[in-house]
């Protein structure tokens, strides 16, 4: 078997003042974009130069332009096989519970929109997200590290362990 050598990304969901809405992406503005037409989380590729945090902060000023106060790492995701290119990604999923400044509305992937909790399973989302999406808002401690093989675009299996 090949060494496992993900591509390294965070995703972040940004929580409103009051905790009740989620600021997403609509990926709706490339159609050649793997993600067009989905919503998402914020987030990216890690640099080379970062530890993960920052990489997760930095994303967050490049796509929203604002700045990250405080933020809660609240699991793993290993997806074997889902890139544009059947690659593999390993992604740390934050919740950002405080941040300051003014949210962009667009930005080169999409429009910027703010979803209200309850409507997040009415969502264009990929599968894998829907399986693990409600822990990422969920009170207490808990993380969550899963693997969602993908195979041709679409998701084969799932598997997660709750700490």
């Amino acid at each position: 078997m090949a060494p496992y050598t993900p591509i390294v990304a965070t995703l972040g969901y940004i929580m409103s003042p009051d905790g009740r809405s989620v600021l997403m992406i609509h990926r709706d503005a490339r159609p050649e974009d793997v993600h067009y037409g989905k919503y998402n989380g914020l987030g990216g590729k890690l640099h080379p130069d970062e530890d993960i945090v920052a990489g997760m902060c930095r994303e967050i000023r490049e796509e929203a332009d604002i700045i990250v106060d405080d933020l809660v790492l609240r699991g793993t995701v290993s997806w074997p096989g889902f890139g544009k290119h059947d690659e593999d990604w390993f992604g740390f999923i934050f919740r950002i519970d405080r941040w300051h400044g003014t949210p962009l509305t667009t930005n080169p992937e999409g429009t910027l929109e703010w979803v209200a909790l309850e409507r997040m399973p009415t969502l264009n989302l990929w599968d894998s997200d829907r399986l693990w999406l409600d822990m990422v808002f969920a009170p207490g401690p808990r993380t969550f590290h899963g693997i969602a093989p993908y195979q041709r675009g679409q998701l084969v299996s799932w598997h997660v362990t709750l700490l």
